[in-house]
């Protein structure tokens, strides 16, 4: 046998049906399509169509790739580390974890966990517990002769300070409700007295809005006093109302009324914000980020943990001679 005799068995192998060869061949004239029609013709796939009504492909929601249960972490830099250390702001006597770091005013909140990043040198030993930190940042510390421990505990929230806390607004007493025993007295007194014309000077609802009005009217004074002791003796009152009317409502939420220079996502609404819109400066973001920090710097400098939202704006616009802008 050679190789140009080999053969399949018969039957193993059947020629395709050849379409549209004449009436005889089974499939002629349509080739098996049917008559007329959307299918009948080439070039169309009918596949996801569901009679007109929605398809189920665009019924269903999109979840795209964002992981619905993610952690937001609160990232703490070897040069924030640094420069708490150096400030005295933590007591390395003691392991480090979010709560303290939150009271010690080096991040604004710890979120879902504390993680450590950056790199840099730290001058002295410190014992940390956090939910992550880098390859890196971990070598830093142990370079140091400190210690950091990962956990998945979620931190607790940490309770401010007293003289933190914001003032609580004085709740109205109801009025006392008058008892039968005084109804008898009250007609007693009807023959008497005809003082009906004493309550006539000056109505409720005005007195309200005037006291309103003076109420926001030296909404400012505290953070005036604050810019003339610390940072500008010049200070001009009527500047100060203008950033303290611009930032509005947001100075009742504590979250709204403080600066976090630890906070990045913080520092940009400032820089784009304020800079941006506000003052119309038009450097790059780097610049303006750096602009944003220097500020920072000033007020550390003064010793003032909690940076208020009017006094830091107040800074900003000084130091790019803007005032006269707000």
């Amino acid at each position: 046998m050679r190789l140009n005799e080999l053969r399949d068995n018969p039957g193993a192998t059947k020629s395709k049906t050849r379409l549209g060869r004449g009436i005889g061949s089974g499939k002629g004239k349509t080739g098996g399509r049917g008559v007329k029609g959307q299918k009948s013709r080439s070039g169309v796939a009918i596949k996801g169509f569901e009679g007109g009504q929605m398809p189920i492909h665009m019924r269903l929601p999109k979840r795209g790739f964002n992981k619905p249960n993610r952690k937001r972490w609160a990232e703490l830099s070897i040069a924030t580390l640094e420069r708490a250390i150096q400030a005295g702001k933590l007591d390395l006597s003691k392991t480090i974890d979010a709560e303290a770091l939150v009271k010690a005013g080096v991040m604004r909140r710890a979120h879902d966990g504390v993680r450590l990043i950056g790199g840099g040198e730290l001058s002295k030993a410190v014992k940390l517990i956090v939910g992550g930190a880098t390859a890196g940042a971990t070598k830093i510390v142990e370079g140091a002769k400190g210690s950091v421990t990962i956990t998945d505990v979620k931190p607790v929230r940490a309770k401010l300070d007293d003289d933190a806390k914001p003032a609580k607004k004085a709740v109205k007493k109801p009025a006392a409700k008058k008892t039968a025993a005084a109804k008898p007295a009250k007609a007693a007194a009807k023959p008497e007295a005809a003082p009906k014309a004493e309550k006539a000077p000056g109505k409720k609802a005005p007195v309200k809005k005037a006291e309103k009005a003076s109420s926001d009217y030296d909404k400012h004074v505290p953070y005036f006093e604050n810019i003339k002791e610390k940072y500008d003796a010049k200070a001009d009152e009527a500047v100060v109302m203008a950033i303290t009317k611009y930032l509005g409502a947001s100075l009742n939420d504590r979250d709204s009324k403080y600066v976090s220079c630890t906070d990045e996502t913080e520092r940009n609404t400032v820089r784009d914000n304020f800079l941006k819109k506000k003052l119309g400066l038009k450097d790059d973001n780097e610049a303006l980020d750096a602009k944003v920090m220097a500020v920072c710097d000033e007020m550390k400098a003064a010793k003032q943990r909690m940076k208020d939202r009017v006094s830091f704006y107040y800074l900003l616009a000084k130091n790019e001679g803007k005032l006269g802008d707000l």
